[in-house]
């Protein structure tokens, strides 16, 4: 079975993201969405100290979230960030759907293991959630680039909570700010790519997922609502791929996983 059509995947090398629509069924949804609130209130059977987490700042100023480090820092819903959660069965198993394997087949080839190189749950609390400046997806401590993330909504994400906005083909710029250690560009590139191209904001449903290029241009807002905007994203990357650091990363898929829908 194929679940993306080759119209679909020309719409993707051109814009640099494609919407695939419900990926996540409401029991699967309401599955994921359950178990992220018991990580964060700490009920979860979990070896919490294998996970990144990072509380949401109080102003909404980037440069004020919490200290990002693992373990669990309080039963509170306002955290903005918690990483490494392919440690986590439930959501592991949501990373491994075949949708995926296909993704990662076309893009990296049939015959590459996968890997991840996060797999994070962004929040934005209601009435709250911290501003994320203008960044591509990219990080200078690997020895080559991961090239897709999915981004699964599992709040309703809209312009008034924070989805994620974007410059339409900006990945076809290549890296705008290459020494950058994470990919974040100056307030003037932002800027300056704003004004010239326009921008698109990625508003979902709950259960929807959109496919991003990792050089895609983007940022988001605030939370101005008392919607919570929870998300969850995962960078796959070619299983080869070695940190500066030693760090080992957790396989999603085998080479002959991939092939099988090659």
């Amino acid at each position: 079975m194929t679940f993306i059509s080759e119209d679909q995947w020309a719409q993707y090398e051109r814009d640099g993201f494609l919407k695939l629509g419900v990926v996540l069924d409401s029991e699967e949804l309401e599955a994921l969405q359950g178990r992220i609130d018991d990580i964060m209130m700490g009920r979860a059977d979990l070896d919490y100290s294998r996970i990144l987490m990072q509380l949401d700042s109080t102003d909404g100023k980037y440069e004020n979230v919490g200290v990002q480090s693992r373990g669990h820092k309080g039963a509170t819903l306002n955290y903005r960030k918690i990483q490494d959660l392919e440690h986590d069965e439930l959501f592991m198993e949501f990373m491994k759907k075949p949708i995926f394997r296909e993704i990662c087949a076309r893009v990296y080839g049939p015959e590459k293991p996968i890997t991840a190189y996060r797999a994070m749950f962004m929040n934005k609390p209601a009435s709250a959630g911290t501003l994320l400046p203008w960044h591509q997806d990219r990080w200078n401590n690997l020895d080559r680039d991961p090239l897709i993330t999915t981004w699964t909504a599992l709040d309703p994400a809209t312009i008034e909570n924070g989805c994620v906005e974007v410059v339409v083909g900006s990945h076809k710029w290549g890296l705008l700010n290459p020494d950058h250690p994470s990919g974040f560009v100056t307030p003037e590139q932002g800027e300056k790519a704003r004004l010239e191209n326009g921008t698109q904001f990625l508003e979902m449903g709950p259960g929807e997922v959109v496919l991003m290029h990792n050089w895609l241009l983007h940022r988001s807002d605030k939370n101005h609502s008392t919607q919570s905007r929870r998300a969850f994203s995962v960078c796959y990357m070619d299983g080869h791929t070695v940190a500066s650091s030693g760090e080992q990363f957790t396989p999603i898929f085998s080479a002959n996983e991939a092939e099988l829908v090659a």
